[in-house]
C-alpha cells in the first residue's frame, strides 16, 4: 500500500468526542470500514464503554454501517476483548470499538477487529482511509438491530478458558466506572471468590477518574485496608490491567506477564518464549533470561506483540502498561484474563512474594509538546538521547518516543538508582520542551 493512513492511530481514531470525532466521521468510518469488506451483507458488531458521547457515536457509526449496506449488530457497554471473541464466536465479519481506552471522558475513539478477532492490520486500516475520499456506490440499506446475550457469551467464554476455584479469596476490583463494570465482578464471582468492587457506577464522565489502571491509589488503599488477598485495577474500555498486592503495592505489567510465563512454562504450554514492548524493564529481561525463556521485543503497541507472537506461532506476551494478551483465550489485550491468569498462577500464594523479578528503577514522563511528529527531525533531541544512552551503557537505558494518540512525547528512563533515573530523565525532558513545545 502507497496510501499514507492519516486518521489510525496506534488504536485505532482517536480524539475529542464532538471535535476532532464527531459524528459525521463516525457516519464515514462505518460507511467505509462497511465497504472494504466481501461480504455481500456484512454483519458488523459495535461494542462501547461507559463515556457519555458513546450513544452518539454508536448511532452514527451503526447509520453508516447500515448505509454502506451492512447490518449493525449493538453489543452495548462490553469490554473490548468481548468484541475480538464475539466477532469470532458468532462468525461476524467485523467488530467495531467505540472507546479511548485510559483516556479522559471528553476523548471517544473507534478500532476495528476482523472476523477473526484481531485488530486490523495497517494495510486494511489504510484501505478504509482510501474509501474515506473515495464516492460511494450505492447500496440496499442493512439493519440497526440489538444483539443480546453478548456479555454473557463472554463470562462463559471467560468460565471455560479459567475453571478456577477461588473460593475463600477476598479480591477487590478496581473497574474504572467502565467497560468492565459489570463482567469482571460477575466471573470472580461465578468463581467464588468474595468481591468488592470499586469504580463501579459510570455515570458517563467519570471513567478513569482518580481510579482504572492509571491511578492505583486508591485501589492501593481499599485493599491495604480490606484485608484483601489482591486487586485489580481495569481501564475505561478492559483490555488492560495492574495489580496490587496485600498489602497495596504495585504490579505491572511486566511483572504479571513474568509470573504467566513462568508458570506456564513450567507446565509445558508457553509453546516458545514472550513478546513484550520496547518499554519493559531491565530486570524483566533479566528474569526471563533467568527463567531460560527467549525473549522478543517490539514496538509500542498491543497488535505489535500479537504480530510477533503470531510469526513465531507464540502465545503469550504484553506491555508494562498492562495489555497482556494470552492467544490461547483471545488475540488481543484482556484484562479480566489476564486478572485470571494471575490468580491461576498464584495459586493463592501471595503476589508479593510470588513475582521473581527486580525492577530496575525507571522514570516516565509525559510531555505536551505541539507536535509530537516534529520529534523525528529534531537534532538536538536526538543528540541529547545518544549522550545519556552512553552515559548509561550496561547499567541502564534511555528511550524518547511520541504518543500514538496524544499530543506527547514520552522519555523514559532506567537507571540502578531512582536518582539517577530522575536526574537523566530530568534533562532530556528540559530539551524536549526546549525544541518541541
Amino acid at each position: 500500500m502507497t496510501n499514507k493512513k492519516k486518521l489510525f492511530g496506534t488504536d485505532g481514531v482517536r480524539g475529542e468526542a464532538g471535535a476532532f470525532l464527531t459524528p459525521e466521521l463516525a457516519t464515514s468510518l462505518g460507511r467505509a470500514a462497511t465497504g472494504s469488506l466481501e461480504a455481500a451483507r456484512p454483519q458488523v458488531l459495535i461494542v462501547r464503554d461507559t463515556r457519555e458521547s458513546g450513544p452518539m457515536l454508536e448511532a452514527a457509526l451503526a447509520a453508516g454501517i447500515a448505509a454502506a449496506g451492512g447490518d449493525a449488530l449493538l453489543g452495548g457497554v462490553l469490554p473490548t476483548p468481548a468484541a475480538a471473541i464475539l466477532a469470532k464466536r458468532l462468525g461476524l465479519d467485523l467488530a467495531a470499538v467505540i472507546s479511548a481506552s485510559h483516556n479522559p471522558y471528553r476523548d471517544n475513539g473507534i478500532k476495528f477487529f476482523s472476523g477473526e478477532g484481531t485488530k486490523l492490520d495497517d494495510e486494511a486500516e489504510a484501505r478504509i482511509e482510501a474509501l474515506l475520499e473515495a464516492d460511494s456506490a450505492a447500496a440496499p440499506p442493512g439493519r440497526v438491530r440489538e444483539l443480546n446475550g453478548g456479555l454473557e457469551d463472554y463470562l462463559r467464554a471467560l468460565e471455560a478458558a479459567f475453571p478456577l476455584d477461588l473460593s475463600g479469596a477476598r479480591v477487590v476490583l478496581d473497574c474504572a466506572n467502565g467497560a468492565t463494570h459489570r463482567a469482571a465482578p460477575a466471573i470472580f464471582e461465578r468463581l467464588g471468590a468474595e468481591v468488592e468492587a470499586i469504580a463501579a457506577e459510570p455515570d458517563g464522565r467519570n471513567i478513569n477518574e482518580g481510579c482504572g489502571s492509571t491511578h492505583l491509589d486508591h485501589l492501593a488503599a481499599r485493599v491495604a485496608a480490606s484485608g484483601a488477598a489482591i486487586g485489580f485495577a481495569f481501564d475505561g474500555d478492559g483490555d488492560r490491567v495492574l495489580a496490587v498486592d496485600g498489602a497495596g503495592r504495585p504490579h505491572d505489567g511486566d511483572e504479571l506477564i513474568v509470573l504467566a510465563a513462568r508458570g506456564m512454562a513450567t507446565r509445558g504450554e508457553l509453546d516458545g518464549g514472550v513478546a513484550v514492548t520496547v518499554m519493559s524493564n531491565f530486570g524483566f529481561h533479566r528474569a526471563m533470561e533467568e527463567a531460560g525463556i527467549e525473549v522478543a521485543v517490539t514496538g509500542v503497541g498491543d497488535r505489535h506483540v500479537l504480530d510477533e507472537l503470531q510469526r513465531r506461532g507464540w502465545v503469550l506476551g504484553g506491555e508494562q502498561s498492562g495489555h497482556i494478551i494470552d492467544t490461547g483465550f483471545v488475540a488481543t489485550g484482556d484484562g479480566i484474563a489476564a486478572a485470571l491468569v494471575t490468580m491461576r498462577e498464584l495459586g493463592g500464594c501471595d503476589l508479593s512474594t510470588a513475582v521473581p523479578m527486580e525492577k530496575l528503577p525507571q522514570t516516565l514522563v509525559n510531555v505536551e509538546v505541539a507536535e509530537r511528529e516534529a520529534v523525528a527531525g529534531a537534532a538536538a533531541v536526538w543528540e541529547a538521547v545518544e549522550r545519556e544512552g552512553a552515559g548509561l551503557d550496561g547499567r541502564g537505558r534511555v528511550l524518547l518516543r511520541p504518543s500514538g494518540t496524544e499530543p506527547l512525547i514520552r522519555v523514559m528512563v532506567e537507571a540502578p538508582t531512582t536518582k539517577e533515573a530522575d536526574a537523566v530523565c530530568e534533562r532530556l525532558v528540559s530539551v524536549v520542551r526546549q525544541e518541541l513545545s
